[in-house]
């Protein structure tokens, strides 16, 4: 199976990365983006961000304080590492992708509860993640109490090697943390319904 059909799952791919009508969207609304933790040398090419977290760094490992933060993390459901002593690891992803990993491999859940974290705590001002809008999944709950924009149509995202992904099979949302909601909302409104909870 064609691994662009499983975006919206486990793929093993985690390298999705946002078109610049997006970011674009979330500059104007913030004026720039200082921090993206969640990031590589590629992706920030589009980002633009002026400083970033990547694989190497572990944005999860970092203190996030910024005026502005743009992310959108690696998606997937988490994943423990596999035991030392391989003949013993009964993990079908292992076998679909052909390795072991020895360290864990962090979940949608890790990347939420950080930013939000961060964010209470006051280490950043403003903050604009974009996610697959997994209304039933506990990690996207957490986000719900925020302002979000539902896009009109499915985001299609780009991989690495800049080809544009056609066939995301989920649609996405993109969450504002932060005191200008009222400018999230009349920026994010040009491009799908956005919601503000009571």
């Amino acid at each position: 199976m064609n691994n662009a059909n499983l975006i919206n799952q486990t793929s093993g791919d985690v390298e999705w990365y946002t078109p610049d009508l997006w970011v674009n969207a979330a500059r104007e609304v913030m004026g720039s983006i200082e921090l993206d933790p969640a990031s590589s040398f590629t992706a920030n090419l589009t980002v633009l961000a002026d400083r970033y977290f990547d694989q190497q760094t572990d944005g999860l490992a970092q203190p996030w304080i910024a005026n502005t933060l743009w992310m959108n993390h690696p998606f997937h459901r988490g994943e423990a590492p596999c035991p030392s002593d391989r003949s013993k690891c009964k993990k079908k992803s292992c076998v679909s992708r052909g390795y072991h990993i020895d360290k864990a491999i962090p979940s949608n859940m890790d990347w939420v509860n950080k930013l939000i974290s961060e964010y209470q705590a006051g280490n950043v001002r403003e903050a604009i993640c974009i996610s697959f809008a997994s209304t039933s999944e506990g990690w996207f709950r957490k986000l719900l109490k925020y302002p979000q924009c539902f896009p009109d149509g499915r985001v299609q995202y780009h991989k690495p090697d800049g080809s544009l992904v056609n066939n995301v099979t989920k649609g996405s949302c993109i969450t504002y943390l932060g005191p200008n909601y009222l400018t999230f909302a009349d920026v994010f409104k040009r491009f799908g319904t956005v919601k503000i909870a009571i």
